[in-house]
């Protein structure tokens, strides 16, 4: 993300933001990109609408106080204009720092863990807004919580010491990584006897009892076996109360993936050899 916004260059490679090398063409790369980092360069002292404005002063932005004003209202702060920075929300700050970083209006937004320390509430309004801004822009976001990942990207990269591991949208990670389809089920009895049950309906390669009456099944890729599976509980007597489609979480597919690139390391190492042994 430094590189990308041109705050150090690459040591190796090449990266353009809209056409244009981040190295040889770096003040034209950043003309449009919009950079929030992990934290939010703000001055305290200043109100909000003193903030923004310098900052459009320094990027030259033309008509700067028609840009001010749509970026406050971009990100609902425009009744907080007059209020000094200092006096804020950790939450508003973070506003601020988005109006700030899409204040000349940006082909890209670059966002370096923006819900980091915030409330649930805080959260939920950070998230909201995210989810505006990608409407009209490509959003580039940062993140170790892969909740949140999972809630605002319809694009996924996982980076394992420097290197993308995997890249697709959420849905296409989890199917790949999965092998197959899972299913949640809960019942109303303690479900005593419903796992081999399960088991013997066709398409079911597998049935794990998370607890007393609730169970996750593994079954074969693209075979909908829900309505057997119901029929099984149903006849049974055990009282269907749930039934649902599971995917892996973002979280399970970077386990996954992670522990595949730790396994395959020791494998080419001298020392996992010698361990293996």
């Amino acid at each position: 993300m430094r590189i990308l916004s041109g705050y150090m260059p690459p040591s190796e490679g090449k990266a353009t933001v809209a056409g244009f090398d981040v190295f040889t063409h770096s003040l034209e790369a950043r003309k449009h990109i919009g950079y929030l980092p992990e934290t939010v360069p703000l001055y305290p002292e200043m109100s909000v609408w003193q903030y923004l404005d310098f900052f459009g002063e320094l990027r030259k932005v033309p008509n700067r106080d028609d840009h001010v004003e749509e970026a406050m209202e971009a990100v609902h702060m425009t009744d907080r204009a007059d209020s000094l920075i200092g006096n804020l929300s950790k939450g508003m700050r973070q506003r601020v720092g988005l109006a700030q970083a899409m204040l000349h209006k940006p082909d890209v937004l670059i966002l370096d863990e923006p819900t980091i320390g915030l409330d649930p509430a805080q959260v939920k309004d950070v998230r909201e807004l995210i989810r505006e801004l990608g409407r009209e822009r490509t959003v580039m976001l940062s993140t170790h919580i892969l909740s949140e990942a999972q809630a605002l990207c319809n694009r996924v990269l996982i980076i394992n010491e420097g290197k993308i591991v995997a890249e697709d949208a959420p849905d296409k990670l989890r199917s790949r990584l999965s092998g197959g389809d899972r299913v949640g089920l809960r019942v109303a009895s303690d479900g005593a006897g419903l796992a081999e049950a399960l088991s013997a309906v066709s398409g079911v390669t597998s049935v794990r009892e998370v607890k007393d009456g609730e169970f996750e099944i593994e079954t074969i890729p693209g075979g909908n076996v829900r309505p057997e599976l119901a029929r099984v509980v149903v006849n049974g007597g055990w009282g269907l109360l749930e039934l649902k489609a599971m995917g892996l979480s973002l979280e399970e597919i970077y386990l996954q993936l992670i522990q595949a690139e730790v396994t395959e390391a020791e494998t080419q190492s001298p020392v996992g050899e010698a361990a293996h042994a």
